[in-house]
């Protein structure tokens, strides 16, 4: 594929032909490069990759072919200029801050954001220096308010784990263009697939490939999407020197992930959306379901404006966390577990999992409460889980 051609395809051509290369062998199914180093010619071609004169692959911990067809994929799918693969969603997330943030200079974060997130921003930044606000993420005068001097980044979750609060992506860009700072947007729930921040202003997008873009929970896996200069200036030379690597196996099963992701997405969004309509119409659930797919959303209207669809998270606020745990034990296809976005139905509590390492005023900050509970949807047959979420719930009371 030509360079200029990725930005005229759709989402599901770009899924499957995006970063296409083929190896002498003229494989169909892309190459699986495992190797931790690559040879040269000669003493002379080393010394001139090295200094970046001539192209060419030196070391898997910043170069393999496997992982740099992942990342041209992936920034197709964005509408980015450029992809670097990491290790881990939350890998890429640290990345992210430690590459563009110093001594001295301020981040402001969305107070809704993974429990990970929360903990780097307020435990580890701050060991460096890094000063740190946590603010409400819809509220985008606030945003405005929270702007100083040396502010150089704003990161949001957006919908945020695990309440599904939004973020007025376009709001948020205009506030970051008008003061010179940069906007990271954390896409994990959506995918490229079902909204891309970057065409709203936003900067960089991060992303937890281990979720939705593997599909299946097999390997770990993450990336930041953006303008080629800010990544190969700013980021990539943290990734080259402090090895945050994704390996070359994992972006081979992320790149294939890839190939089925509009499909899967839309299956996800299918079974969700049918899902949360038929719960919130019960009287027991009626304003306990939280879903950007439904009418009486607070930000249904936002929610439509920026994404291609609902996406597949949604969460049932129980009574207690007693509760919570009753309803979870008696399920019998919903899987616990922490992961989401994989091909089965998932369930977890977030107050006792995922943010059971912040504190009490964060989560409460955050919107988790003690009866949130949290359901990534699967590619099953949705009335299936449905009857399994009903049944759950008679039981559990």
């Amino acid at each position: 594929m030509s360079q200029e051609s990725p930005r005229r395809l759709s989402p599901a051509t770009l899924a499957l032909h995006a970063g296409r290369s083929w190896s002498p062998e003229r494989e169909n199914s892309p190459a699986l490069y495992l190797t931790s180093s690559y040879v040269f010619e000669n003493a002379a071609q080393a010394q001139a990759v090295f200094a970046e004169k001539e192209a060419g692959n030196i070391y898997s911990r910043f170069t393999n072919p496997s992982v740099g067809q992942f990342e041209e994929r992936l920034a197709a799918m964005e509408g980015g200029e450029r992809a670097l693969g990491t290790a881990s969603g939350m890998s890429a997330i640290t990345t992210l801050f430690l590459s563009l943030l110093s001594a001295g200079d301020h981040v402001a974060v969305s107070r809704s954001v993974f429990g990970s997130t929360t903990n780097i921003v307020n435990t580890i930044l701050p060991r460096f220096g890094i000063q740190t606000s946590r603010l409400p993420l819809a509220d985008p005068q606030a945003w405005r308010e929270a702007i100083r001097p040396n502010t150089r980044l704003m990161f949001v979750e957006t919908p945020a784990n695990p309440t599904l609060e939004l973020g007025d992506l376009a709001a948020l860009a205009e506030i970051a263009r008008e003061h010179g700072v940069l906007l990271a947007v954390d896409n994990v729930f959506c995918t490229p697939y079902l909204q891309r921040p970057l065409e709203f202003g936003a900067h960089l997008v991060v992303h937890s490939a281990t979720k939705f873009i593997d599909g299946q929970g097999r390997v770990l896996g993450g990336a930041i999407v953006g303008e080629r200069k800010l990544l190969s200036e700013k980021i990539f030379p943290f990734i080259r020197n402090t090895g945050p690597t994704l390996s070359a196996f994992n972006a081979w099963v992320l790149l294939k992930g890839l190939e089925t992701l509009p499909t899967r997405m839309e299956r996800h969004c299918d079974n969700a959306d049918k899902i949360a309509h038929a719960l919130n119409e019960s009287p027991e659930l009626r304003g306990k379901v939280a879903f950007p797919g439904l009418p009486d959303h607070p930000q249904h209207a936002l929610a439509a404006r920026q994404m291609r669809r609902f996406g597949s998270i949604l969460c049932l606020e129980l009574e207690s966390r007693e509760r919570a745990h009753a309803f979870m034990d008696r399920l019998q296809l919903a899987t616990i577990t922490a992961n989401l976005g994989d091909s089965r139905t998932l369930v977890t509590h977030p107050a006792t999992t995922t943010h059971s390492r912040i504190s009490a005023q964060d989560r409460q900050e955050a919107g988790v409460t003690e009866g949130l509970v949290r359901f990534s949807i699967g590619l099953e047959e949705a009335d299936d889980i449905l009857d399994d979420i009903r049944q759950a719930l008679a039981a559990a009371s």
